[in-house]
């Protein structure tokens, strides 16, 4: 059997059939979308949250049980790094367009308003604003973040607290400059 994505298997081995990936589907891809709508202009997020989500169905048998979120943040940071090196501007960190009110409403988003956090941020490096921001925006944590980043656990706690250390550091000079 067929349809517009190929063939169909008829029972995966280990249970991930069209139903687990509707489910998959139906639990994360508002996140992996809210990801992208950070990272990434806003004309390619359906585009790059579509291209995380058939990877997913691609390697379905390669998901984490009971990780599937940070699986996904971490392919959604090889995507985007490869949406990246085609050339393509993309802001540091992008703030959502709050015209449809949809995100607005989430302090994460309303503290880059700010100057002086946007300003902190961009002096942090790349790996260090990619910890802080899938621990406050994401929300991951301990076993998740560790997931997300390909690390260990003990490895996560250490690049989160580096991160912070530095983005203190950060936030004094322009407080005090």
């Amino acid at each position: 059997m067929t349809d517009h994505d190929g063939p169909v298997p008829a029972a995966d081995p280990a249970g991930r059939d069209r139903a687990w990936f509707e489910d998959l589907f139906t639990a994360h891809a508002g996140a992996v979308h809210r990801y992208f709508l950070r990272r990434a202009p806003r004309d390619d997020v359906e585009d790059l949250t579509a291209d995380v989500l058939a990877t997913a169905w691609r390697r379905r048998a390669d998901l984490p049980e009971g990780h599937e979120l940070p699986w996904l943040y971490r392919t959604a940071g090889f995507v985007l790094a490869n949406h990246r090196r085609k050339g393509r501007p993309v802001p540091v960190e992008s703030l959502p367009d709050d015209a449809d009110g949809e995100y607005a409403a989430d302090p994460a988003d309303l503290v880059l308003a700010d100057a002086q956090v946007s300003d902190a941020l961009a002096a942090l490096s790349d790996r260090d604003r990619h910890v802080l921001m899938l621990h406050a925006w994401e929300g991951l944590d301990g076993e998740e973040l560790a997931a997300a980043l390909g690390i260990g656990r003990g490895g996560a706690a250490a690049a989160l607290s580096r991160a912070r250390a530095r983005l203190r550091s950060a936030w004094d000079e322009r407080v005090t400059a």
